[in-house]
């Protein structure tokens, strides 16, 4: 063999070997082991399995988890995020697909009190109910009365999907199990987390 065919040949070697060397550090620096606690104060990220052989774990974009789904009102609501964020309030989001088989305003969803009539079709009626505390959350709104809210402009089209928020006040600390309701949806019980 020639020294010009073998040079390449012992580099190639010492790569596999500094490379399987840096995997194998990576891998003992992961921790665990010795009588080591796991962290009981740690909350998982990891959507729950949805039985479709999809599941990708923490690796799964955010929009793309599935916390709750409710179905009603020609509608089918997913909720994707339920986030704590700074200032004391609760951003909820997820996505809406009208299957109703005609326009869908979300009228029905703008709730009752006169001062939300003004926002149209809305999430405006939306609560977050706190079963523990016995607490309602309503959706919050600016000094002119609008919701913080998704408003659905026009309407949403047979089959079509759009992106929906809602701010609520945030519920006391160490309360994170709530229900989200909006017109007569099924209530979606729901995790909160912290902001991202």
């Amino acid at each position: 063999m020639s020294i010009r065919l073998s040079m390449p040949a012992r580099r190639s070697m010492a790569a596999v070997v500094i490379t399987a060397g840096l995997v194998l550090t990576a891998v003992g620096c992961g921790g665990g082991g010795d009588g080591d606690e796991p962290d009981k104060t740690s909350k998982s990220t990891a959507p729950p399995n949805r039985g479709d052989g999809k599941d990708k774990g923490s690796q799964e974009p955010a929009e793309d988890r599935t916390m709750a789904e409710a179905k009603g009102d020609g509608v089918t609501l997913v909720i994707t995020s339920a986030n704590r964020d700074e200032g004391g309030f609760v951003t909820v989001s997820g996505k809406v697909t009208n299957t109703s088989g005609g326009l869908w305003t979300g009228g029905q969803w703008r709730g009752d009190e006169k001062e939300l009539q003004k926002n149209g079709g809305s999430v405006a009626g939306a609560s977050l109910v706190d079963g523990e505390g016995k607490k309602r959350y309503l959706v919050l709104r600016d000094t002119s009365g609008r919701c913080l809210c998704t408003k659905f402009e026009g309407g949403l089209d047979s089959g079509q999907t759009v992106d929906w928020f809602a701010q609520f006040p945030a519920p006391p600390d160490g309360i994170d199990k709530v229900t989200f309701q909006v017109g007569s949806m099924p209530p979606a019980p729901i995790e909160l987390s912290e902001g991202e």
